[in-house]
């Protein structure tokens, strides 16, 4: 109707919203295969369509992205259309304000649609705003307001000054009519609210802003699951939902009895929470998702969401803990990316206690390579004063936990998506001691030293070579940093082939400390292999699918070793 794209360039926020934009552009007949193993993505992808501009999975990027093609467009003397679609939450996101500041700066001929849904901005609507929004920015309008101001300033003496008092006047009154101030501050021409759900309204009013060449912002006043009555209800749970079924809402498999980690990691936190009066939750717009919000329901006032405001949180969290408090900042580990100079800058050079919980550590499934969270090994093992630990299960989860909150200083531990072992829990949370890895079994072939949701698999991988008469060694490291340096000797003593197993890419993870250390100890005589995440960003999929497409699942866990243990045996034999 407006657009030509993909000439016309629109970049979505985040991605969610471009479901709708899938289907209109070319991919109706693939939207059943979204989110598996070779189908299409969740989000935004270019390698996926030409009408993809730009990929996104993590929220505020649309702005800043979008006005770098407006300016590589005025570069280039080229006359398309650069759209922004961003949502009323990723205003909470400070790079969607700094793009925003930049282009009211550079005055470009960007639009940012702002699709608000009611749950960032609560603004003042009504007949005389949507009246004054429409007539305010038509095509002759404009040209009227800018023949106006050019008129005016070139009478000698006064008409500056009549230029901006007219200015100062008509802001004056849009701000007590319409919530565009804070836009028009920015340089933006704002227009709006706009009913998203009038579609001749909406039309009328794109085709207006696509004409003025200036930065301009469409504020869409929409409803988040317009149409669908469970939507309706329940937003927050529809979000981002697994299969379901249409006319009940109801989701497609059952819930399983098992708590998820998440679970887990919540009902430790409030039964910690209630024991040390000083500890605090902290999350960046994912109450629901950390568990976090069970904390809120539970003992409100002691914790606190700031947004997807991730450099805040990490910053918020260190200023807290300057005055005495345990903030336990609860994040995926993806977004944690986000704030790593405030970790680093904020937290770790002044030996901060901030606590970070990492939850979808290692690869996460549908939701694909914007989300796998297997690069947090590497980029917090190298700081100064952090501690990494992730948890083989549920129950050592609640023990990292207690351990972090009575350390003092920097610590952070990742646990994975999705349900736990089912392990029994024990009635009181224990404790653990820092840097202390666990022998899980003995062995004389070989060594399996794995890391987190790897230790599991690693046992069981173990207990199958030992029906084929390879006695394997089980390590459960808990600790990427400090390593138990102690007990890696004992074991490879008895047995001098080590494989370490980890749901993190290989580069700077937890097989690269076992190796750093080593060489450190000038210990030569080990044959090693490595299994994790290979050198390239994972596809979606379910997370079963990926470990194994990755190597890191039982059956190529035993297969590793047995090819360890029958290339050594016939080094032996090939030696005189």
């Amino acid at each position: 109707y407006v657009f030509d794209t993909p000439k016309d360039r629109i970049v979505w926020d985040t991605g969610h919203q471009g479901y709708a934009h899938k289907l209109i552009c070319g991919r109706r007949d693939r939207l059943s295969t979204i989110r598996q193993l070779g189908g299409l993505s969740g989000f935004l992808s270019r390698e996926e369509s030409e009408y993809d501009v730009f990929g996104a999975g993590h929220a505020g990027t649309s702005v800043s992205a979008a006005l770098g093609m407006v300016v590589a467009k005025s570069l280039q003397g080229a006359s398309h259309k650069v759209v922004a679609v961003v949502s009323d939450g990723c205003l909470s996101a400070g790079l969607t304000f700094e793009g925003l500041n930049q282009a009211g700066h550079l005055e470009k001929d960007l639009i940012v649609v702002l699709n608000d849904n009611g749950h960032f901005i609560d603004p003042r609507v009504g007949a005389l705003s949507s009246f004054l929004s429409e007539q305010l920015t038509t095509g002759i309008a404009v040209k009227l307001q800018r023949g106006l101001r050019d008129f005016l300033r070139t009478l000698p003496r006064v008409g500056e000054g009549l230029y901006q008092l007219g200015r100062r006047m008509k802001e004056s009154f849009l701000s007590f009519v319409t919530p565009g101030r804070l836009f028009e501050g920015m340089g933006f021409q704002y227009v709006g609210p706009v009913d998203g759900h009038n579609l001749a309204k909406l039309i009328h009013t794109l085709r207006n802003a696509k004409n003025i060449e200036q930065p301009t912002l469409v504020h869409v006043m929409t409803r988040k699951g317009k149409g669908y009555e469970w939507a309706e209800k329940d937003p927050v749970r529809y979000h981002s939902v697994a299969p379901f079924h249409v006319l009940t809402g109801k989701p497609k498999k059952a819930r399983s009895a098992t708590p998820s980690f998440t679970d887990v990691f919540a009902s430790a936190l409030i039964e910690l929470a209630k024991q040390n009066p000083k500890v605090i939750g902290i999350t960046a717009a994912m109450g629901s998702g950390t568990g976090i919000d069970k904390l809120s329901r539970e003992m409100p006032g002691r914790s606190y969401d700031v947004g997807i405001a991730e450099q805040h949180a990490v910053t918020f969290a260190a200023g807290m803990a300057t005055e005495g408090w345990i903030p336990v900042v609860a994040i995926y580990s993806t977004f944690l990316q986000r704030a790593y100079d405030q970790i680093l800058h904020d937290v770790c050079i002044q030996n901060l206690h901030v606590i970070f919980a990492l939850d979808r550590g290692g690869l996460v499934g549908a939701d694909g390579p914007t989300h796998h969270g297997v690069f947090d090994f590497a980029y917090l093992r190298p700081i100064p004063h952090m501690v990494v630990m992730a948890p083989k299960d549920e129950n050592e989860l609640r023990r990292m936990l207690r351990t972090a909150i009575e350390h003092d200083g920097p610590i952070a531990f990742r646990y994975p998506r999705g349900e736990g072992w089912g392990v029994e829990m024990e009635r009181e949370i224990g404790r653990l001691e820092i840097g202390r890895a666990e022998l899980l079994r003995p062995g004389k072939d070989v060594v399996i030293a794995a890391i987190g949701n790897t230790v599991i698999p690693a046992a069981r991988a173990a207990q199958d070579l030992s029906q084929l008469g390879i006695d394997a060694a089980v390590v459960n490291a808990g600790f990427v940093k400090p390593l138990d340096r102690d007990l890696l000797k004992d074991v490879l003593a008895k047995a001098p082939r080590l494989i370490t197993v980890e749901d993190h890419v290989l580069e700077g993870g937890f097989g690269s400390a076992v190796v750093e250390f080593l060489a450190e100890e000038a210990i030569t005589d080990i044959r090693v292999r490595r299994l994790g995440v290979p050198d390239r960003f994972i596809p979606h999929g379910t997370q079963e699918e990926l470990r194994k497409l990755c190597g890191i699942d039982k059956d190529a866990i035993t297969q590793a070793a047995m090819q360890m243990v029958r290339e050594e045996k016939k080094r032996q034999k090939a030696s005189p």
